[in-house]
């Protein structure tokens, strides 16, 4: 679609709009590719944002699991772990950093050993 190419410069307007008016927006992108490198999304809209959390599946020990994480926060310091979360009956669970783990970002992670002090 030709108006396609308008998309960006139409949310960055309403956005500016809104955040004038003191409105809290927030926008969820669905990203294709459930599992490993080729996520990806029709449009890249993240430079509107002022913050980006991050929500990907990720799979380990035979089991497809959840986890979290900040990648983008445009004033202030962050938190930059990646943490398994889980959704049940006492709501958003957020566990620990998942520190134990390289390649998570990738769908297939792989455990490390962590030195011991």
């Amino acid at each position: 679609m030709p108006e396609e190419r308008f998309l960006t410069a139409q949310l960055h307007e309403l956005l500016t709009y809104l955040g004038h008016l003191g409105v809290s927006t927030f926008l969820v992108l669905a990203q294709l590719g459930l599992l490993g490198n080729a996520m990806t999304s029709a449009i890249d809209t993240s430079y509107l944002a002022d913050n980006v959390i991050l929500f990907r599946y990720f799979e380990t020990d035979g089991e497809v699991r959840q986890l979290i994480s900040v990648v983008k926060k445009r004033s202030g310091h962050h938190e930059r772990t990646l943490r398994e979360f889980s959704i049940g009956a006492h709501g958003l669970e957020i566990g620990n950093p998942l520190s134990n783990f390289q390649g998570v970002l990738t769908g297939t992670p792989f455990r490390v050993e962590l030195a011991r002090e």
